[in-house]
């Protein structure tokens, strides 16, 4: 069941992996005149991040739930490892977060390699947040399970200071984004489009010069890049020559977007995309887990008819029958929803390969992942048609 849940992500298919020797490099720092001049830092920010998926969770906890309340708390995790305080100096952050829940309650045990105490203490501070526990019923046995995070910095948002002034004043915006969530407030269910900014620094200055925005046109977009401009021009900058004037390109996802994207580009939309799919992913999770459940109290109290042949457990039979199939219900409801984010990104992989034929190998990737959530869609539904059948039939 894991298994099938954990489809494989295309993402790094598209954005390819750094090689080794990239990887030494961006670890030794810049080397050439160009890299010490290049404006770096500037990521993308999941506004995900500024609104914690608030889940009332199935009772009790199993496998599954965890599994899918842990994933949907994913890009609050890597965010923490945005910071160089919370990572080493290698490029790439493993995480690790076992969770064990018995009768006397339960907890989350956060370790990894290249993190540091900072970085842990993010981390446990999002899943002990975003992932409350209950006890188990007493008795109960006890349930574990694991949910690693990777977090690289050839390909993950994260921030390197020391390499010129404006790497540095970039990097102290990224970082400030996740306190600047009055800015998005607007943006609960959908991807703010790309700003552009052009930042003056001056020599002597505590703070920007002066910081203009591209007009958006749109009233939302116009408006958040107002907000953001009051934020940076608030920010420290510090500069050694006279002055400095660069770009800084603001493009932001949000993994818990209903509405498509239409102001991204397709490179960027299908991103987008990607980050939906692991929330559908994880609600699919919770979902199954739920059916679970479901399946194990009706099961309990079939069992307990059978031994019995109490009619005064009909009522019930007949409760935790529907209680059974309408998780079933929900299990069907989330796997679809899952599979038309597939379709979607299938769409836009198309839209790409007709332009570059490099695509080719993701939109192969992309139809091996519609298949196997069709496939997955379909067992769901017979298990629906299964339990609606097993359910107690009134006598006319």
């Amino acid at each position: 069941m894991m298994r099938r849940i954990a489809i494989a992500s295309v993402l790094f298919v598209a954005a390819g992996c750094a090689t080794q020797e990239q990887a030494q490099k961006k670890q030794q720092g810049p080397t050439t005149k160009e890299e010490r001049m290049r404006i770096t830092n500037q990521s993308p920010f999941d506004v995900a991040v500024c609104q914690p998926k608030t889940r009332s969770l199935p009772q009790p906890a199993n496998q599954e739930v965890i599994l899918g309340a842990l994933t949907s708390a994913r890009p609050q995790v890597l965010e923490c490892l945005v910071d160089p305080k919370s990572r080493g100096a290698a490029d790439t952050t493993n995480v690790t977060v076992k969770t064990t829940v018995n009768d006397q309650g339960g907890t989350h045990a956060v370790s990894g390699e290249n993190l540091t105490p900072e970085g842990t203490a993010c981390i446990q501070k999002v899943v002990d947040t975003q992932v409350p526990l209950t006890a188990l019923p007493k008795g109960a046995q006890p349930v574990t399970s694991e949910s690693s995070f990777v977090h690289e910095t050839s390909n993950s948002a994260s921030v390197k200071f020391g390499i010129n002034p404006g790497s540095d004043y970039s990097g102290t915006v990224r970082l400030a984004l996740p306190t600047w969530c009055d800015c998005y407030a607007s943006f609960g269910n959908k991807a703010p489009p790309i700003l552009k900014a052009s930042v003056d620094l001056k020599k002597g200055l505590a703070t920007a010069a002066d910081i203009t925005f591209d007009p958006v046109g749109t009233p939302e977009g116009d408006q958040l890049a107002a907000c953001l401009k009051g934020k940076m021009m608030a920010l420290p900058a510090k500069l050694e020559t006279d002055e400095l004037k660069f770009g800084y390109r603001f493009v932001q996802f949000n993994s818990q977007a209903s509405e498509p994207a239409a102001d991204l580009p397709p490179e960027l939309r299908f991103l987008q995309l990607d980050l939906v799919r692991n929330q559908r992913s994880a609600d699919v999770a919770i979902a199954s887990g739920a059916r679970t459940n479901a399946a194990e109290a009706y099961d309990a109290i079939v069992t307990k008819y059978q031994k019995s042949k109490d009619w005064k457990l009909i009522d019930e039979l007949k409760t935790k029958c529907k209680a059974l199939v309408d998780s079933a219900q929900g299990w069907v409801n989330a796997i679809d929803s899952q599979l038309k984010v597939d379709q979607a990104s299938l769409a836009i992989v198309q839209e790409l390969k007709a332009k570059d034929t490099a695509w080719a190998d993701v939109e192969t990737k992309s139809q091996e992942v519609i298949g196997n959530t069709e496939k997955y869609l379909a067992n769901a539904q017979q298990r629906l048609k299964d339990d609606q059948a097993a359910c107690p039939k009134e006598r006319k």
